[in-house]
């Protein structure tokens, strides 16, 4: 079942300097980019979202500000528990939220997105990972994660995928600009190519 923007809260959990510096799954500026869209597209659509961080003042430092620039106004839930879903403010804030649908992305995907989504499923929750927006201290930690996520019934997808679910039709005027601004500027040779087709050609998907 496709993701719709009203269906399902979005978790960016642990974006800080100190966890990305041991990061080596992902290329630091290809997951600050992804992050950056994932961000930018759940705030641009009014996904109901939470912004979790680790020890922010005493040791993982400030959550990305590609992250924080796209929600101004939301408060960053600082945990000690590497499992998010034994914190008591973000479970308080998911069941405010009301959503059965949680969608995971952030560092590191071994222990920080690991925890949540089989914490989650177990609870009957359904659960997604965007795996382009997570990372860990090698492809083996990021893959083996990613596989036992999936065995136990998460569904993996991308940041790119993520922004274009949520659009779904090209046709959809009132947030076309927003979808191809995002892509533009976070979405790589994708972004390049919407550049180029406009610039060009004046070109548009929805015509």
């Amino acid at each position: 079942m496709l993701l719709s923007p009203n269906d399902h809260t979005l978790i960016m959990i642990d974006f800080q300097s100190q966890m990305s510096f041991a990061t080596k799954s992902i290329d630091a500026v290809n997951l600050r980019n992804n992050a950056a869209l994932v961000a930018h597209a759940a705030a641009g659509f009014g996904v109901s979202t939470i912004l979790t961080t680790v020890a922010e003042k005493s040791f993982s430092g400030p959550m990305f500000s590609e992250i924080t620039d796209a929600f101004p106004s939301e408060k960053l839930l600082d945990r000690t528990s590497m499992n998010t879903w034994e914190d008591e403010a973000v479970i308080a804030r998911v069941n405010a939220i009301g959503k059965n649908r949680i969608v995971l992305s952030g560092l590191w995907t071994g222990v920080c997105i690991v925890g949540p989504a089989l914490s989650a499923i177990e609870q009957g929750f359904e659960v997604y990972v965007i795996a382009d927006a997570c990372g860990d201290v090698s492809d083996e930690a990021h893959e083996r994660a990613m596989q036992r996520m999936i065995q136990a019934g998460a569904r993996p997808m991308t940041s790119l995928q993520y922004l274009l679910e949520l659009q779904r039709d090209w046709a959809r005027t009132g947030t076309y600009d927003m979808t191809t601004g995002i892509a533009k500027k976070f979405g790589g040779a994708y972004g390049l190519g919407i550049i180029y087709a406009k610039t060009m050609f004046g070109a548009s998907e929805g015509h």
